[in-house]
């Protein structure tokens, strides 16, 4: 049964089923029976370990108020996308080349007013500087490509416009039947290389789940400078219309059900990885959070939920994390943070391949019962 957010209550079958071992004891209630939510991520100190990713609401001045009200610990701010980069260089030479024909004496140096073109970096620079003064809590900036580009150039204006922090959010379909692992990979290692060492704030790469051997390049990435890791991107297949035999776009948020495969990442990455971990997809209610937290997530980050339910959410996801520490006399997260992660708990192969096989024999008794 939900409240009338829509929220389920935190149940502790919840908690026993994931560790497979029963719940953890905690040693003791926090300062004055209140559990500190402060958490580290990316080397910030948030006051919660609830974060509003990326969005419509995170891009809007008053919905970041509201979020920033409910008690999130930071905000991520919409993709500044490779396109509108390119699109940007683009026109910037395409006025260029016009000036040559109006003015041959001043080609150099010159450019027009630029009022009608898409001045996508402009923009964007401009709402991290709002957001900073709108809110509390640390703002970080959001990158989205696929190639190096000028990935390196922005990211450094992002950063002396003052974001807290960058997000490369890393939307890349290997679809070239020529192109190998290796070179993908080599790819974003090269771009998350270029960019750590041109900007001084700290930068999360947001993954998607679809690579080769996933651990092994979370230690790369790692190397190359990366501050933290974001799991999983939720890439939006497209969709035929039947009607028109055309292919486009169809969005459809996320459920609690899709958490798990970050769920298993966290548990499989926490103290194997020297970096952050924020998870991401499928966190709706504040038994998502605690779950993702006792996996090994430092921070859990949610988008469709306060799409669905409004920035008042972030509010109900924090009060619900915090009574669950209390009734369980946690004193921080940083105490429950990674305490059912693989290293802890009683049977590690259960995030394994081991779960593959338990998953079926239950089905299997269940449905021969």
């Amino acid at each position: 049964m939900s409240d009338g957010n829509g929220v389920r209550p935190i149940d502790d079958d919840d908690l026993d089923a994931l560790s497979g071992a029963g719940r953890v004891v905690p040693s003791g209630p926090g300062p004055k029976g209140e559990p500190d939510l402060s958490t580290r991520y990316l080397g910030l100190t948030l006051r919660s370990p609830v974060v509003a990713s990326a969005s419509p609401l995170t891009g809007d001045l008053p919905s970041l108020r509201a979020l920033d009200a409910a008690g999130v610990g930071a905000v991520v701010l919409p993709s500044l996308f490779e396109e509108q980069l390119e699109h940007e260089i683009a026109e910037v030479e395409r006025y260029l080349g016009l000036s040559a024909d109006i003015n041959p004496e001043a080609t150099y140096g010159y450019a027009p007013v630029l009022d009608g073109y898409n001045q996508g970096s402009v923009r964007y620079l401009r709402l991290i500087r709002e957001a900073k003064a709108a809110v509390k809590v640390p703002v970080i900036a959001s990158l989205n490509g696929a190639t190096r580009g000028g990935w390196t150039e922005y990211a450094r204006m992002l950063a002396d416009a003052g974001a807290d922090a960058i997000e490369l959010n890393v939307y890349q379909v290997a679809a070239d039947p020529g192109r190998t692992a290796r070179e993908t990979e080599k790819e974003t290692l090269d771009v998350v290389d270029a960019v750590t060492s041109a900007c001084e704030v700290p930068v999360a790469v947001k993954l998607s789940p679809y690579w080769s051997a996933l651990a092994h390049l979370a230690t790369q990435l790692v190397d190359a400078g990366a501050s933290g890791l974001v799991l999983f991107n939720r890439f939006y297949q497209p969709d035929i219309d039947l009607e028109t035999l055309s292919v486009g776009p169809r969005l459809v948020l996320s459920t609690s059900d899709e958490l798990r495969l970050p769920l298993r990442w966290m548990a499989l990455l926490h103290g194997r990885v020297d970096a952050s971990l924020a998870a991401t997809t499928g966190i709706h209610t504040p038994v998502d959070v605690t779950k993702a937290l006792l996996a090994g997530a430092n921070v859990a980050m949610t988008t469709s939920a306060l799409l669905r339910h409004g920035p008042d959410h972030a509010g109900t996801l924090v009060t619900g994390l915090a009574s669950w520490m209390a009734e369980r006399e946690y004193a921080s997260v940083e105490q429950m943070t990674g305490s059912v992660s693989q290293v802890n708990v009683a049977d590690p192969a259960a995030f394994e391949r081991a779960n593959y096989l338990e998953t079926l024999t239950r089905y299997a008794s269940t449905f021969l019962t």
